[in-house]
């Protein structure tokens, strides 16, 4: 019934039917399920109450005649002063000549707009001759594209519910509907689309949101379900006292937050199953020493372990620090794009024999050549989530081994558990004692002068600096200081032995990790760059952070860039130049000189952006809903999420008949129906 094309309703002719197409509409169950994106809740509150840019509605008497002005070409601006419990609004309404005739000295009028609080005044959408009473409280707006009008479609959607909604079949269990006090799926549908209060409109949407995310914390934990599964046979026997002397060789001691993440690691590689797990934590906190111990373990179980980071600078800087602190442990090898002939000839032969135990390296050491006699452990660092791809080449060599994505992004716990629902996630959320934290000080450019003598001071005392932009070259559409630009100005004004570096993505990347390299090397004193340097590079002698314009950054984005000083014993100093204009800069600016813990940012981040600034909305596997959102929502996603491991855990989908309609839905999924049969 309900899969019916939406041209059995009257009136839904073929012109109509196209224009439904463009809003994903072709059936009579899209048609139900196209809910409103908002409500215009025609409500007349006090004025007291009435919040500044909102869209409100008032009542009140005119007090004067309106007085019409006409300017350019068929504009025109209607005024007029309406009296609301005993204050003089001010109302305008634009290019609407005609209400003129309409609207008169005493008469009783509703109006509809946006409000301004400071000046007292209404900017009218809608009016209305008359008491408020008789208009409707609740309006829904739909998202409209082609021919289509609010009014049409509203009429579509009533007749396609009077005849269409007793085959709605409700897919919640009746236990989630009683202990959550939600309604049923035909009385939610309908009063998603005709709320009789705001109430009803309240607990519809509640339902919408718990349903949307069971369905999908469904999906992922069966998908997780589903990996864990397919390698059984995964066990890691490593040795656990060579574990303990590995750990007391180090020179520091571990954090509890280190301790509890890689307790975590070693269980997984115990398990039968293969391990899929995001360790994060901020930059400092010591995910590489937790990684380095998960490497050893793997080695005393008798397999291999690869490292894969995005760049060479970083792989060399990990091999590094891998040498040090296995010390003649383990036999590491870097097999980066730079290494080639007999070099690389000799690494791949001792891959491939089991002589090599550890490899450090960019994404091609999976590809190719590259034959592992026996990979028992993969990290990949920096954000790079392994891809679908790389997963496909390690399954073709017959290699499943245990993988683990680190990522200095501190993510929201909201987002952890929703974007990455098919992996476990583990948190290093302490920082190591004695680490100095970095002093941050927000700026107004006219203080630019005193910043560059900052600069030259620590760099006559051998410390470095960077110096960030947001643009390449200079655009006339935006104001904001440009890479190249300043960096021509800073060679100008630093004397002659103070080299001035200049990094942006539009070099290519042997050209970026050139001037990485000098400037890890001290070649280079000051780096201007945009903001390709957030990611990885370990300079322990840079000690200063100019941002520019930093009010265009995302606070997850300006404390990723942050932490690129601060990395050596030495006091760092991060200095944002910003003018902001509106609130949510300032709030920024502030947050970012209060607080330098990177999950409370990335958790006020969160509220002040959205989610799709974390990972880039295209490849962030971030899911579009509906009516849930992650942010505002998020005890439900906690809810739904422990809902949907129980289902999983105690196989309910199969074992009882509550169930039934829900193992359904998921069954006309294709992605998920192999997991469920």
């Amino acid at each position: 019934m309900l899969q019916k094309p939406v041209n059995n309703l009257t009136g839904v002719g073929e012109k109509y039917e196209e224009d439904l197409a463009l809003l994903n509409i072709y059936t009579i169950e899209d048609l139900l399920n196209y809910f409103p994106y908002r409500y215009d809740v025609f409500e007349i509150k006090p004025l007291a109450e009435l919040i500044h840019d909102d869209k409100v509605t008032i009542e009140g008497r005119v007090i004067y005649e309106p007085s019409l002005q006409f300017y350019g070409k068929r504009k025109s601006r209607l005024t007029f002063t309406v009296e609301v419990e005993g204050v003089a609004v001010k109302a305008v309404m634009f290019n609407r000549a005609f209400a003129k005739k309409q609207i008169h000295k005493d008469s009783t009028i509703t109006l509809t707009g946006k409000w301004d609080a400071h000046r007292l005044q209404i900017t009218v959408s809608n009016y209305k001759i008359g008491p408020a009473e008789a208009q409707t409280k609740i309006q829904p707006m739909y998202s409209l594209k082609g021919n289509i009008n609010n009014i049409k479609l509203t009429k579509t959607i009533q007749q396609a519910i009077d005849k269409y909604l007793g085959a709605v079949v409700e897919i919640l269990p009746e236990r989630y509907l009683k202990s959550y006090k939600i309604p049923n799926r035909q009385t939610a549908i309908k009063t998603m689309h005709f709320p009789p209060n705001r109430i009803a409109l309240k607990h519809a949407r509640r339902r919408f949101i718990f349903e949307e995310f069971l369905l999908f914390q469904l999906k992922m934990q069966l998908l997780r379900k589903l990996k864990r599964e397919a390698t059984q046979g995964n066990t890691q026997q490593y040795d656990s006292m060579k574990l303990q002397e590995f750990i007391q060789s180090f020179p520091f001691t571990l954090t509890n937050a280190q301790k509890k993440s890689l307790n975590e690691i070693l269980v997984d590689m115990k398990s039968p199953y293969r391990m899929n797990r995001l360790l994060q934590g901020d930059v400092g906190s010591g995910k590489t020493a937790v990684a380095a111990i998960g490497l050893f373990a793997s080695i005393t179980a008798g397999k291999q372990g690869a490292l894969m980071v995005p760049t060479e600078i970083l792989a060399e800087q990990h091999y590094e620090s891998l040498q040090e602190l296995f010390s003649d442990r383990a036999n590491i090898a870097l097999l980066t794009g730079s290494v080639k002939g007999k070099k690389r000839r000799e690494i791949v032969e001792g891959v491939e024999n089991h002589t090599i135990d550890i490899v450090v390296g960019t994404h091609a050491l999976i590809q190719d050549d590259v034959y592992f006699a026996d990979l028992g452990f993969v990290i990949v660092d920096e954000q790079h989530r392994f891809g679908v791809e790389q997963r496909r080449t390690l399954k073709d060599k017959g290699l499943h081994p245990d993988v683990l994505f680190m990522t200095a992004t501190p993510i929201p716990r909201t987002l952890a558990i929703t974007a990455f629902g098919d992996m476990d996630v583990s948190v290093i959320d302490e920082m190591p004692k004695g680490r100095k934290e970095i002093e941050t000080y927000w700026a107004k450019e006219n203080m630019l002068e005193r910043i560059l003598g900052m600069i030259e001071n620590h760099v006559a005392a051998g410390e470095q600096a960077y110096v960030i932009c947001p643009l390449i070259e200079e655009s006339d559409k935006l104001d904001i200081q440009d890479a190249v630009d300043l960096h021509q100005k800073l060679v100008d004004i630093f004397p002659s032995e103070v080299r001035v570096g200049l990094m942006h993505g539009r070099l290519k990347s042997d050209e970026k990790e050139l001037v990485m390299k000098q400037f890890a090397d001290n070649e280079i004193q000051v780096l201007v760059s945009t903001t390709v340097v957030e990611v990885g590079v370990n300079v322990p002698n840079a000690t200063i952070m100019v941002i520019y314009d930093a009010e265009r950054f995302g606070l997850s984005q300006l404390h990723q860039l942050r932490g690129r000083v601060g990395r050596g014993s030495k006091q760092s100093y991060c200095i944002l130049i910003a003018d902001p204009k509106g609130d949510v800069g300032k709030e920024r600016m502030r947050i970012m000189t209060e607080t330098t813990n990177g999950f409370e940012l990335s958790e006020q981040d969160l509220k002040l952006r959205g989610p799709g600034d974390f990972f880039g909305k295209k490849q962030s596997g971030v899911p579009e809903f509906k009516v849930a959102d992650m942010v505002h929502d998020y005890r439900a996603l906690e809810t739904a999420r422990a809902d949907a491991q129980e289902i999983i855990e105690k196989n309910l989908l199969d074992n009882d008949e509550e169930f039934f309609q829900l193992k359904q839905l998921l069954l006309s999924d294709s992605a998920f129906s192999s997991t469920l049969d």
